[in-house]
């Protein structure tokens, strides 16, 4: 059996049997892939320590004939981006990417800027407060990539919050976080963005509302 090899972010992982673990990667090449680790729960398993949420690893698989659950084989980690799990708004802004992705783009199709822009958005999380702004920009950048961006000169929203998406969207990380929105803006922006995100994706992704939170 032909053996694959990717390198990819863990978007999500789950329990499979009492031993086996499912990881969700996204890849630039091969897009969202699903993966067992056979067991991958065994204490001396070559996966211990290498198989966690929002870990960035280079792996290798063997496709499945029959599903679109692969073998995964071999995991070299390369980063786990643990400033995430030392804060619980991270944590859910991090998820909140991942749950977007999930939602908009179909599985084991090419994603490179996608992955790109999720890639950027974990590592400002590991070196920024988990500002509201980023996620806006994380939610704008990839309706962009999606080709679902709004055409914001035919928006009712006011010439400042313009301004302000104009901005997140041109802007790079580090700019987005140290951008400054007023209360007002950032209502107007997270009632437009929740309203577009339904009428394209039918549905708004898992877990806004935390991800949205204010800092303490």
């Amino acid at each position: 059996m032909k053996v694959e090899t990717a390198s990819g972010l863990i978007l999500r992982t789950r329990p499979l049997t009492e031993t086996s673990l499912i990881v969700h990667w996204l890849t630039p090449e091969l897009g969202r892939l699903a993966t067992v680790a056979k067991g991958a729960r065994r204490p001396k398993s070559p996966f211990a320590g290498k198989l966690d949420l929002f870990y960035a690893a280079d792996f290798s698989f063997s496709r499945s004939r029959s599903s679109d659950l692969h073998n995964l084989r071999e995991v070299k980690l390369r980063e786990t981006h643990g400033a995430i799990r030392k804060d619980i708004l991270k944590l859910q802004q991090a998820g909140y990417a991942a749950a977007c992705i999930e939602l908009a783009t179909e599985a084991e199709t090419p994603l490179p800027e996608i992955f790109e822009l999720v890639r950027g958005f974990l590592k400002q999380l590991c070196e920024q407060k988990p500002r509201p702004q980023n996620i806006f920009a994380l939610e704008l950048k990839l309706l962009r990539a999606l080709g679902l961006e709004p055409d914001f000169s035919e928006t009712r929203l006011t010439p400042g919050t313009k301004k302000i998406v104009q901005a997140l969207l041109e802007g790079d990380w580090p700019g987005n976080s140290r951008l400054k929105l007023s209360d007002a803006q950032g209502n107007e922006l997270r009632q437009f963005l929740h309203g577009f995100f339904i009428f394209h994706l039918g549905r708004l992704p898992r877990g806004r509302a935390a991800a949205l939170a204010e800092p303490g």
